[in-house]
């Protein structure tokens, strides 16, 4: 559950996440995840699905999907790309969009693009379980299971690797298979759980 107190500012949040509030509250659906017309076109053409409604008041929201555990995210003018099933609020500051992800995104049969969330505040992101937040340095890359990975920030390049999982190595893979390589700088965001993806359980 996120509680978060508002004294007429504003949050954007996933559509259908309000659970309760305390006090006087607006709420309005936002076209095309918030973006106006163009972000709505962007949207249909990627298939990167996020409703979103902007909530406004004095008082405290609450907000909650599904009870999903939910981590908080500081952005200072950096960019953090999450998965939008996985994107439950942001200050309402924040600008969200769709960036191209290359390969990625078909292993997991989300698309090609992914959600983007840029400025300077805080975004609140969900996973399945306690995420798990690993540091990548240029000497160490990481490695990611596409069905654990949540988000990332930093200065980081991905590259989907095919023929190899850690299931692989365990002999319980099954069909192709995949992985995410990032180098660089930055953080990555997983969760102890796996989504099913256009490859299966990855």
């Amino acid at each position: 559950m996120l509680a978060v107190d508002m004294s007429g500012d504003s949050v954007k949040a996933k559509n259908g996440s309000m659970v309760a509030y305390e006090g006087r509250m607006d709420f309005k659906k936002m076209t095309g995840g918030g973006e106006g017309l163009r972000g709505m076109v962007t949207r249909r053409l990627t298939g990167e699905q996020m409703t979103v409604m902007e909530v406004r008041g004095q008082g405290t929201c609450y907000f909650a999907d599904r009870a999903s555990e939910i981590n908080l995210v500081r952005l200072t003018g950096d960019t953090l790309h999450v998965e939008a099933g996985n994107l439950l609020c942001t200050d309402g500051g924040l600008r969200t969009g769709t960036t191209f992800t290359g390969l990625r995104g078909a292993s997991q049969g989300t698309g090609l693009f992914t959600t983007t969330v840029e400025g300077t505040g805080q975004a609140a992101i969900m996973s399945d379980g306690p995420a798990v937040v690993l540091r990548v340095t240029p000497q160490y890359p990481l490695s990611v299971d596409p069905g654990a990975y949540i988000a990332h920030q930093g200065n980081l390049r991905q590259d989907l690797q095919s023929g190899v999982t850690f299931r692989t190595f365990l002999g319980e893979g099954g069909g192709e298979a995949f992985q995410i390589r990032f180098e660089g700088d930055g953080l990555v965001y997983v969760q102890p759980s796996e989504r099913t993806t256009a490859g299966g359980d990855l």
